[in-house]
């Protein structure tokens, strides 16, 4: 017998094998999983002891630090500014490093910068004169640093200058917990911002004055650490800055007239102001509830006779624990400020503007930089600095630590259009709200854009809907992605891709991510869990150097919820979203046995054979059209009444339900991209239940799928996601019946 049992057992094996060994001809041979909800391990790095699998720093994590103390003279007839500064270099790490590598961004203004041969551009048939001499009279502007000195202890240092980035090489190599201090010298010419392009440089105004915004201004460190070493990555343009955390001591020199704001702390406030503009000042301090004005739109006119000056003052400014420092200076700014409370401390909302810009920007500046430090601060952490600067500078839009260029103007007559109302306060919310992503949480600009762009995009959409009831944000929701996310393929990419290789910087980089962390707090997962586990982000990686990993495993680790289907649909890829009701089925109670259900039927019985006698017992639903329907009675099946009336009294207590109407609704992704799908259902008597269908409807069948609704009253109308929180493509499939009726659905849209 045992014998006779494995021979059987090896034959049974064998034709088994045989079977799919010919079916091997015609099937597919194994594929990978695909399942949308797996784990990103392969997209993400390993966890180590630097960084968590939680998303938090761990217990080896360190971080560089840069200290700076410079002193800059700008000549403002010449068009140049120079410096010189003391860099002290501190090695955190456990690894010595054989040489330091030093950002000179300025040098994407040489002349034969490499910069100005990757621009692509094309023969234009028809050219309007400026556009003629740009592109074919105009010389290259000239705007490289020019590096005068490079040393420590009075010896020069070697070093070798690659486009944008200087190596400096070491005599020994800097050993762990040790710093190394040494000094550069430079100077370069200052470009006309309007005319050469760029973040930085000079706004010639009408009267012949010029206002300065300053960044990008002197030799930077790179950043070192666990993830890639130095970050060496060119400038290119797009792709901005990857900086350490340091100690600011910097001295500025400028006209003598002119009103100057930067980065930090001004030392010598009683000095460089005036009597009555300290006094000023000092009151804007206490002044909580609408700005006060330091420097007046007349003070700033008498001066604008001046063009020049030949008498100079210092003004000197300290600042602790920043990433980068950046000034803006001019003869005619109107000056004026107001006090914030962001948790226990007060910081100061400050603006800084020619007249050119009131009475725009005396309305509405500072106050929008008081707002965005207030909303900002509800999610993620209390302003730490002292103050948040707002600069007007013409066709501008740039951050630094609390100082920022923004753009808006009314028109020669005083008039502001709404477009640039919001676009101007809009630009302000954005910038003055870059404090916070990256200055603070301070993630690797050069390599990933969305990690401040997007994430402060999606805050700045969230303070421009509180600034003012229906603002008009231009980015930020899940609706206003639409059109990009149905664009040709052809020019799209995926969020997590470098800054250089994009071809709708704005869209990829601002608007997708923005509205995707809407979907993900509206439709996904809900203020609650989403502002909690953001806010974790926010507190776990302020003052550091986060990734895209940590950011994406934080959210998951502070909220349980899996998110890896989104991460990798909505960053990882161009899939986009499209949920279609394909079908709505309808069924009538019966006790007949439907023709087509007959062999369905004989198998059912089976498993129950005492009651196989008669097919009374069994209630039967029979697909019918809607014209056809009538209201079930559940008291006319004598089998339920039967079953319910043997139920204890337990069982019997939650029989609460007598439906009338049998409904199937089978749901078809269309697109890709998994999501909730947001259910409403409006009934003849006007009333509407709503439903939101987990995401993880979709794990074994990522195609379609179907609920079964049985409901006490009839039902009109049928929606998928109503109010457009998911960035659905396609909204003219999301409705049943497709009719052009008007409903309560489109009075309740948001």
């Amino acid at each position: 017998m045992k014998i006779n049992s494995i021979l059987l057992n090896i034959s049974f094996l064998f034709v088994v094998n045989l079977s799919f060994a010919q079916q091997d001809k015609t099937i597919n041979k194994g594929t990978y999983d695909q399942n949308p909800f797996r784990q990103m391990y392969q997209e993400m790095a390993t966890p180590n002891a630097y960084r968590a699998a939680s998303g938090a720093p761990g217990p080896m994590y360190y971080q560089q630090k840069a200290d700076y103390k410079m002193k800059i003279v700008l000549d403002e007839v010449n068009d140049k500014i120079s410096g010189s500064e003391t860099i002290t270099y501190h090695n955190n790490s456990e690894e010595s490093l054989e040489y330091l590598w030093v950002q000179l961004d300025q040098n994407i203004n040489q002349k034969d910068a490499k910069s100005n041969l990757i621009a692509r551009n094309r023969m234009s048939d028809i050219n309007a004169p400026d556009q003629f001499a740009r592109n074919y009279m105009r010389e290259n502007f000239d705007g490289g640093y020019n590096i005068l000195k490079v040393a420590s202890k009075g010896k020069n240092l070697t070093y070798t200058i690659n486009q944008t980035m200087m190596r400096i090489d070491l005599d020994k190599p800097l050993a762990p917990g040790k710093k190394f201090t040494f000094d550069i010298e430079w100077w370069y010419k200052i470009n006309n911002y309007q005319i050469d392009g760029g973040r930085s440089g000079y706004e010639l105004l009408e009267d012949g004055n010029k206002l300065f915004v300053i960044a990008q201004f002197f030799p930077r460190m790179a950043v070192y650490n666990d993830v890639e070493g130095w970050q060496n990555m060119q400038f290119w343009g797009s792709g901005e800055f990857a900086l350490p955390f340091g100690d600011y001591d910097v001295e500025i020199t400028v006209p003598s007239d002119h009103i100057l704001e930067a980065t930090g702390e001004l030392q010598n406030r009683n000095q460089v102001l005036t009597k009555t503009e300290h006094e000023r000042f000092k009151t804007a301090e206490k002044t909580f509830d609408k700005p006060v004005i330091i420097v007046t739109q007349t003070e700033a006119e008498a001066k604008r006779k001046v063009t020049s000056n030949q008498s100079n003052k210092t003004w000197k400014f300290s600042a602790k624990n920043v990433r980068d420092f950046g000034f803006a200076t001019s003869r005619t700014f109107i000056y004026d400020a107001m006090a914030v409370k962001t948790g226990s401390a007060n910081t100061m909302a400050i603006s800084v503007y020619p007249p050119e810009a009131n009475p725009l920007w005396e309305d509405y500046s500072t106050r929008a930089v008081a707002h965005t430090l207030k909303e900002y601060s509800k999610y993620t952490f209390d302003y730490p600095y002292s103050k948040a600067v707002s600069v007007s500078a013409a066709d501008q839009g740039m951050e630094y630590p609390m100082i920022c260029w923004n753009y808006g103007r009314p028109d020669k007559d005083g008039n502001t259009p709404d477009r640039i109302k919001y676009g101007m306060i809009s630009v302000i919310i954005h910038e003055v709200g870059h404090n916070f992503f990256p200055m603070i949480v301070n993630s690797d600009e050069r390599q990933w854009t969305w990690m401040d762009e997007g994430l402060n995009t999606f805050l700045e959409y969230l303070a421009e809907q509180s600034f003012q009831k229906n603002y008009p944000s231009s980015r930020g929701s899940a609706k206003g992605i639409v059109p990009y996310m149905k664009g040709s393929q052809s020019f799209l990419e995926p969020i997590m891709v470098n800054s250089e290789v994009i071809h709708q910087f704005g869209n990829n980089a601002y608007a997708k991510p923005a509205a995707g962390l809407n979907v993900l707090r509206e439709a996904v997962m809900g203020p609650e869990l989403f502002d909690y586990a953001f806010k974790t982000y926010a507190q776990r990686w302020k003052f550091k150097h986060p990734t895209p990993e940590d950011f994406f495993r934080t959210m998951e680790d502070a909220s349980a919820v899996d998110l890896d289907w989104f991460w990798r649909g909505w960053f990882y890829s161009t899939q986009y979203v499209d949920i279609a009701i394909k079908n709505v089925n309808h069924y009538q109670v019966t006790l007949t046995l439907p023709t087509d259900l007959t062999v369905k039927f004989e198998r059912i019985k089976s498993f129950y054979p005492e009651n196989s006698t008669t097919e009374n017992y069994f209630v039967f639903l029979e697909k019918k059209d809607e014209a056809d329907i009538k209201p079930f009675d559940v008291n006319s099946i004598q089998s339920i009444t039967d079953y319910v009336d043997n139920l204890n009294e337990y069982e019997r207590a939650r029989i609460t339900q007598k439906p009338k109407y049998f409904t199937e609704i089978e749901f078809e992704l269309v697109g890709d991209l998994i999501m909730p799908i947001l259910l409403d259902i409006e009934f003849e008597d006007g009333s509407i239940e709503s439903q939101k269908i987990p995401e993880q409807v979709w794990r074994k069948n990522n195609k379609t799928f179907s609920k079964m609704l049985a409901t006490d009253k009839k039902i009109k109308k049928i929606m998928v996601d109503k109010n457009e929180l998911t960035a659905d493509i396609d909204i003219s499939n999301n409705v049943w019946p497709k009719d052009d009726k008007p409903s309560k659905f489109e009075s309740l849209r948001k």
